[in-house]
Protein backbone atom coordinates (compact mmCIF):
# COMPACT_ATOMS: atom_id res chain seq x y z
CA UNK A 1 0.00 0.00 0.00
CA UNK A 2 1.68 3.50 -0.95
CA UNK A 3 0.71 6.23 1.34
CA UNK A 4 0.55 9.96 0.53
CA UNK A 5 -0.50 12.90 2.96
CA UNK A 6 -2.90 14.54 1.15
CA UNK A 7 -1.91 18.55 0.31
CA UNK A 8 -5.95 19.68 -0.62
CA UNK A 9 -7.96 21.66 2.10
CA UNK A 10 -10.91 21.30 0.05
CA UNK A 11 -13.40 18.44 1.16
CA UNK A 12 -15.04 17.91 -1.99
CA UNK A 13 -11.49 17.11 -3.83
CA UNK A 14 -10.21 15.13 -0.97
CA UNK A 15 -13.39 12.89 -1.16
CA UNK A 16 -13.11 12.53 -5.19
CA UNK A 17 -9.38 11.69 -4.43
CA UNK A 18 -10.55 9.32 -1.88
CA UNK A 19 -12.83 7.81 -4.16
CA UNK A 20 -10.83 7.38 -6.93
CA UNK A 21 -7.70 6.03 -5.70
CA UNK A 22 -9.45 3.96 -2.32
CA UNK A 23 -9.43 0.59 -4.49
CA UNK A 24 -6.37 1.26 -6.42
CA UNK A 25 -4.17 0.43 -3.88
CA UNK A 26 -3.28 4.28 -2.52
CA UNK A 27 -3.77 5.69 1.16
CA UNK A 28 -4.22 9.19 1.64
CA UNK A 29 -3.83 10.69 4.94
CA UNK A 30 -5.49 13.83 6.68
CA UNK A 31 -3.73 17.37 5.89
CA UNK A 32 -2.51 17.81 9.46
CA UNK A 33 -4.92 20.45 11.18
CA UNK A 34 -1.45 22.52 12.09
CA UNK A 35 -0.79 22.86 8.37
CA UNK A 36 -1.68 26.42 7.16
CA UNK A 37 -3.38 27.58 3.64
CA UNK A 38 -0.55 27.64 1.30
CA UNK A 39 -0.83 30.40 -0.98
CA UNK A 40 -1.43 29.56 -4.47
CA UNK A 41 0.19 32.11 -6.52
CA UNK A 42 2.09 30.34 -8.97
CA UNK A 43 0.69 31.21 -12.81
CA UNK A 44 0.56 27.81 -13.83
CA UNK A 45 -1.96 24.74 -12.46
CA UNK A 46 1.55 22.60 -11.86
CA UNK A 47 3.15 25.68 -10.26
CA UNK A 48 0.50 25.99 -7.49
CA UNK A 49 -0.20 21.95 -7.21
CA UNK A 50 3.91 21.56 -6.29
CA UNK A 51 3.70 24.72 -3.83
CA UNK A 52 0.99 22.60 -2.45
CA UNK A 53 2.52 18.90 -2.06
CA UNK A 54 6.16 20.39 -0.83
CA UNK A 55 4.57 22.67 1.93
CA UNK A 56 3.18 19.62 3.13
CA UNK A 57 6.27 17.30 2.63
CA UNK A 58 8.30 19.92 5.13
CA UNK A 59 5.44 19.89 7.73
CA UNK A 60 5.15 16.36 7.57
CA UNK A 61 8.17 14.45 6.31
CA UNK A 62 5.75 12.15 4.65
CA UNK A 63 5.17 12.17 0.75
CA UNK A 64 2.29 14.29 -0.23
CA UNK A 65 0.00 14.63 -3.03
CA UNK A 66 -1.69 17.72 -4.55
CA UNK A 67 -3.48 19.01 -7.46
CA UNK A 68 -4.89 22.36 -9.22
CA UNK A 69 -7.79 22.47 -11.25
CA UNK A 70 -8.82 25.18 -13.96
CA UNK A 71 -11.44 25.41 -16.12
CA UNK A 72 -10.12 26.80 -19.84
CA UNK A 73 -13.24 28.21 -21.93
CA UNK A 74 -11.56 28.58 -25.79
CA UNK A 75 -14.15 31.28 -26.06
CA UNK A 76 -12.58 33.32 -23.19
CA UNK A 77 -9.17 32.88 -24.50
CA UNK A 78 -8.47 30.10 -21.74
CA UNK A 79 -9.72 31.97 -18.91
CA UNK A 80 -10.54 31.50 -15.84
CA UNK A 81 -7.43 28.96 -15.99
CA UNK A 82 -5.63 28.90 -12.93
CA UNK A 83 -7.56 32.02 -11.36
CA UNK A 84 -10.68 29.54 -11.81
CA UNK A 85 -11.07 29.63 -8.38
CA UNK A 86 -11.44 33.19 -7.63
CA UNK A 87 -12.65 34.35 -11.14
CA UNK A 88 -15.08 36.10 -9.67
CA UNK A 89 -12.97 37.79 -6.72
CA UNK A 90 -10.38 36.30 -4.06
CA UNK A 91 -13.11 35.51 -1.86
CA UNK A 92 -16.03 34.39 -4.39
CA UNK A 93 -18.13 31.14 -3.88
CA UNK A 94 -18.71 28.41 -6.29
CA UNK A 95 -22.07 30.27 -7.27
CA UNK A 96 -20.34 33.67 -7.58
CA UNK A 97 -17.77 32.26 -10.78
CA UNK A 98 -20.25 30.05 -12.39
CA UNK A 99 -22.15 33.19 -12.59
CA UNK A 100 -19.49 35.65 -13.87
CA UNK A 101 -18.23 32.81 -16.65
CA UNK A 102 -22.15 32.68 -17.55
CA UNK A 103 -22.19 36.47 -17.96
CA UNK A 104 -19.00 36.48 -19.43
CA UNK A 105 -20.73 33.95 -22.17
CA UNK A 106 -23.76 35.41 -23.04
CA UNK A 107 -24.78 35.86 -26.71
CA UNK A 108 -22.01 33.24 -27.45
CA UNK A 109 -23.28 30.35 -29.52
CA UNK A 110 -23.20 26.98 -27.97
CA UNK A 111 -20.58 25.77 -30.61
CA UNK A 112 -18.41 27.89 -29.14
CA UNK A 113 -18.87 27.53 -26.00
CA UNK A 114 -16.22 24.87 -26.03
CA UNK A 115 -13.98 24.26 -23.22
CA UNK A 116 -12.04 21.90 -21.04
CA UNK A 117 -11.54 20.55 -17.57
CA UNK A 118 -7.52 20.57 -16.65
CA UNK A 119 -6.39 18.35 -13.29
CA UNK A 120 -2.33 18.61 -12.70
CA UNK A 121 -1.41 16.08 -9.89
CA UNK A 122 1.65 16.35 -8.10
CA UNK A 123 3.45 13.90 -5.64
CA UNK A 124 6.17 15.44 -3.50
CA UNK A 125 8.94 13.52 -1.88
CA UNK A 126 11.33 14.49 0.71
CA UNK A 127 14.35 13.07 -0.98
CA UNK A 128 13.55 12.58 -4.49
CA UNK A 129 11.72 14.77 -7.62
CA UNK A 130 8.29 15.12 -7.84
CA UNK A 131 5.95 13.02 -9.98
CA UNK A 132 3.69 15.45 -12.08
CA UNK A 133 0.79 14.24 -14.30
CA UNK A 134 -2.50 15.45 -15.64
CA UNK A 135 -6.09 14.73 -16.54
CA UNK A 136 -8.30 16.40 -19.19
CA UNK A 137 -12.33 16.73 -19.32
CA UNK A 138 -13.51 18.35 -23.09
CA UNK A 139 -16.67 19.49 -23.10
CA UNK A 140 -19.12 22.95 -23.13
CA UNK A 141 -20.35 25.32 -20.85
CA UNK A 142 -23.88 25.02 -20.50
CA UNK A 143 -26.48 28.04 -20.31
CA UNK A 144 -27.56 27.95 -17.12
CA UNK A 145 -26.69 25.79 -13.73
CA UNK A 146 -28.15 21.90 -13.73
CA UNK A 147 -28.02 19.75 -11.15
CA UNK A 148 -27.27 19.44 -7.02
CA UNK A 149 -24.16 17.23 -7.09
CA UNK A 150 -20.04 17.83 -7.83
CA UNK A 151 -18.48 21.69 -6.71
CA UNK A 152 -17.41 24.49 -8.71
CA UNK A 153 -18.32 24.93 -12.32
CA UNK A 154 -20.07 21.29 -12.21
CA UNK A 155 -23.22 22.76 -12.89
CA UNK A 156 -22.54 24.41 -16.38
CA UNK A 157 -19.84 21.46 -17.47
CA UNK A 158 -21.25 19.06 -19.92
CA UNK A 159 -18.78 16.78 -20.65
CA UNK A 160 -17.70 16.37 -24.35
CA UNK A 161 -20.56 13.41 -26.11
CA UNK A 162 -22.63 13.83 -23.07
CA UNK A 163 -26.30 16.09 -22.28
CA UNK A 164 -25.71 16.10 -18.72
CA UNK A 165 -23.69 18.43 -16.31
CA UNK A 166 -20.95 16.75 -14.41
CA UNK A 167 -23.65 17.92 -11.28
CA UNK A 168 -26.22 16.47 -12.72
CA UNK A 169 -24.26 13.38 -12.60
CA UNK A 170 -23.81 10.64 -9.14
CA UNK A 171 -20.47 11.00 -7.34
CA UNK A 172 -19.69 7.36 -9.07
CA UNK A 173 -20.82 8.52 -12.60
CA UNK A 174 -18.68 11.68 -12.43
CA UNK A 175 -15.05 9.78 -11.05
CA UNK A 176 -15.55 6.99 -14.23
CA UNK A 177 -14.45 10.22 -16.47
CA UNK A 178 -13.62 13.46 -14.44
CA UNK A 179 -10.59 15.03 -15.62
CA UNK A 180 -9.37 14.28 -11.93
CA UNK A 181 -9.73 11.10 -12.01
CA UNK A 182 -8.11 10.39 -15.51
CA UNK A 183 -4.98 12.35 -13.33
CA UNK A 184 -5.36 9.99 -10.37
CA UNK A 185 -5.56 6.81 -12.88
CA UNK A 186 -2.33 8.32 -14.55
CA UNK A 187 -0.50 8.52 -11.80
CA UNK A 188 -1.34 4.68 -10.49
CA UNK A 189 0.02 3.76 -13.85
CA UNK A 190 3.31 5.72 -13.47
CA UNK A 191 3.53 4.52 -9.57
CA UNK A 192 3.51 0.74 -10.94
CA UNK A 193 6.47 1.59 -13.45
CA UNK A 194 8.67 2.70 -10.89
Amino acid sequence: MTTFVLATANPHKANEMRAVLSGLGIELLERPDHVGEVEEDADTLEGNALLKARALVDATGQPAIADDTGLFVDALEGRPGVFSARFAGENATYADNVAKLLSSLEGITAARRTARFRTVVVVAYPEHEPLVVEGILEGTIGVEPRGDHGFGYDPVFIPEGGEQTLAEMTPDQKNAISHRARALQRLVEVLAQR
